[in-house]
């Protein structure tokens, strides 16, 4: 089990008094919450508790209605997807993003090439030995798909998706990353090896991680830190023990009495 991270000089990603209202509707209300830098900090809550529309509204896909979110103290709050992935953000989605037409290592060579500000042209792809074909092969390997490097993206199992998912962010070298379910459809022998490329991915690169996951034991062995949702805010942040041991979480998540 990690143990939490300590701030050191601020937080990677501060959301305060974040809210969204659609259509009349509030689905997010005065959410406020801290990521130190380098933690691996899981957000659970049951269905409709707020948790993706979270996400959406850190990565920029929708736009809150009140609050501000920082990025190592940046004010992103009304960056676009684009401007907030050039500034040091990746999410991957609770289904596949990737180019499935596309060899698995050309979709990492793209993401290379891109975070080094090179051409990704689609149509025109460079030579195996290549600086960026050879570390999109250095990535592949590191999550343990160097059995895959020709195969086509759309062939893999769903559980070697989220690895390549995983090899991607590692190529853009984003500084904060968000996973939404990463273990979502992922057959129960690959999960400990998806689990090891998400440790794989902070040891390589340091970043800081937001995940959200439904495979509670799995997401209580790998965190920091657990954010609770319930009906758009978050009620407690603590470590997993003491999540699972709060009384307020126990009555409003697990079901039981307080």
């Amino acid at each position: 089990m990690n143990t939490p991270v300590p701030p050191l000089g601020g937080a990677a990603l501060r959301v305060e008094g974040l809210g969204l209202d659609i259509g009349g509707a509030t689905i997010l209300k005065d959410v406020d919450l801290d990521v130190a830098p380098g933690a691996l900090v899981g957000v659970i809550g049951p269905n409709g508790a707020g948790k993706t529309t979270l996400f959406n509204a850190v990565s920029g896909v929708i736009r809150p209605t009140a609050g501000r979110i920082l990025l190592d103290g940046v004010d992103i709050t009304r960056d676009s997807v684009p401007q907030r992935a050039r500034a040091g953000l990746g999410r991957t989605f609770q289904t596949s993003s990737l180019f499935p037409q596309l060899s698995v290592r050309e979709n990492v060579r793209i993401a290379v090439q891109a975070a080094e500000g090179g051409s990704y042209s689609l149509f025109h792809f460079p030579k195996k030995t290549d600086a960026a074909s050879i570390r999109a092969e250095e990535l592949l390997r590191s999550v343990g798909l160097a059995h895959h490097l020709d195969s086509r993206a759309g062939d893999i199992g769903h559980g070697d998706k989220r690895k390549l998912e995983i090899a991607v962010l590692l190529a853009t070298r984003s500084r904060l990353v968000l996973l939404d379910e990463p273990m979502a459809g992922v057959a129960s022998g690959d999960v400990a090896g998806l689990v090891d490329s998400i440790r794989g991915l902070q040891r390589e690169t340091g970043c800081t991680v937001l995940m959200v996951e439904h495979h509670i034991e799995v997401l209580m062995g790998l965190v920091d830190l657990v954010a609770v949702m319930y009906f758009g805010n978050i009620i407690a942040v603590d470590t997993p023990q003491q999540i699972m041991e709060n009384p307020t979480v126990q009555s409003a998540y697990l079901g039981t009495s307080a």
